[in-house]
């Protein structure tokens, strides 16, 4: 492979998330080039020719007879992913899924039988890369707070919190037994997706509360409130715990000697206040003077979603190289899948479901 030019990425799946990704790319011309996007609906490849100015396609297969990608991203319905993936691995070519990788568990091992040995399939499970998660995470494996032992976790939904908790507790693919329960209440929702709902009309609304008991004796507590993530009336929280002292947030405490308790803050850096000319932007996020994270777009102005989804897209690319690490191998997020599967079926049923090694995990 030429690593001097931008490698060429087509994207199956012309809905929001799938143009999300093309926008994304725009911002790195010397690392990506999108050279189309394969979107079912006319009206859509017409929305995405005139707002993009990207190449559409109708199917997978007049995407790949225009040029051959060095790799594809998908960002289709559950259902339909696992029957792409399968293609594109056929044709090996390497894939940057979008969450989660199928609709169902049964599928799920079935496309890791299908698929899993070819190494080449990658799932965008973003939440580790946002800023303030890596930071937290960085803090964690220099030992801030000891050894982990347990996370809480209410902040997003199923295989996205349990990436959270398996990142922060280093848990890898041990069994898990989980008790889940469901509540309903009112709650007004002023925004979602789409934007501001301009309705003040509360409407019921689910909580599932659920703990998570892993083999290694560790810990997780999920607490998710429909809507959570784009619902300005519930705050996203995270407390990591720790033999000497625990982050709440971006409060840190810990014990420094015999006596000696700290009181710390992760702090954000913000450029563009007052007579700062840089630009508004996140610079760096720090802890009592050390630096837990930096800025990889500087001068991008770019929210921390967006810095996310990028470094996903150019981890792809790094690992594409050679040069870097696989992103998010198809075996974590399948683990994901499974504890946030657990999560639903205890749930339903009101019983405890406890997980066992599936053929993705590592002997």
């Amino acid at each position: 492979m030429n690593n001097s030019r931008p490698l060429r990425v087509g994207i199956v799946g012309g809905a929001w998330r799938g143009q999300y990704f093309a926008r994304l790319s725009r911002h790195f011309p010397q690392d990506l080039e999108c050279i189309g996007i394969v979107a079912r609906r006319e009206e859509t490849r017409q929305e995405i020719a005139d707002q993009l100015n990207v190449p559409t396609y109708s199917s997978l297969e007049d995407l790949l007879r225009a040029g051959t990608p060095d790799f594809v991203i998908t960002s289709v319905s559950w259902s339909a992913n696992p029957a792409i993936l399968e293609e594109l691995v056929s044709r090996g070519i390497p894939v940057l899924s979008e969450t989660p990788p199928a609709p169902d568990l049964p599928t799920m091992r079935q496309l890791w039988e299908r698929v899993g040995a070819s190494g080449l399939v990658q799932v965008a499970e973003q939440y580790l890369q946002m800023p303030t998660h890596a930071a937290r995470r960085t803090a964690v494996h220099r030992g801030v707070i000891g050894e982990v032992s347990s996370v809480q976790i209410s902040s997003t939904h199923l295989y996205h919190a349990v990436s959270v908790i398996r990142g922060m507790l280093g848990v890898s693919f041990e069994q898990a037994t989980v008790s889940a329960r469901r509540f309903t209440g009112p709650l007004i929702n002023p925004s979602t997706r789409a934007g501001w709902t301009r309705d003040l009309t509360p409407h019921p609304a689910s909580t599932t509360i659920a703990t998570l008991e892993f083999s290694s004796g560790r810990s997780a507590l999920y607490d998710f409130t429909d809507n959570q993530s784009r619902n300005h009336l519930r705050s996203r929280r995270l407390v990591i715990r720790g033999s000497s002292g625990e982050i709440d947030g971006d409060q840190v405490v810990r014990l420094l000697d015999e006596e000696t308790i700290l009181h710390s803050r992760i702090t954000r850096h913000q450029s563009g206040y007052e007579l700062d000319h840089e630009g508004f932007d996140t610079t760096h996020l720090s802890l009592d003077g050390q630096l837990l994270w930096r800025q990889p777009f500087p001068g991008l102005r770019l929210n921390d979603e967006d810095i996310a989804m990028s470094s996903m897209m150019l981890s792809m690319t790094r690992w594409v190289r050679n040069q870097g690490p696989a992103p998010y191998p198809l075996a974590e997020a399948a683990q994901d899948f499974l504890l946030g599967l657990a999560i639903i079926q205890s749930v339903d049923t009101g019983a405890l479901v406890t997980t066992h090694r599936e053929a993705w995990s590592p002997e």
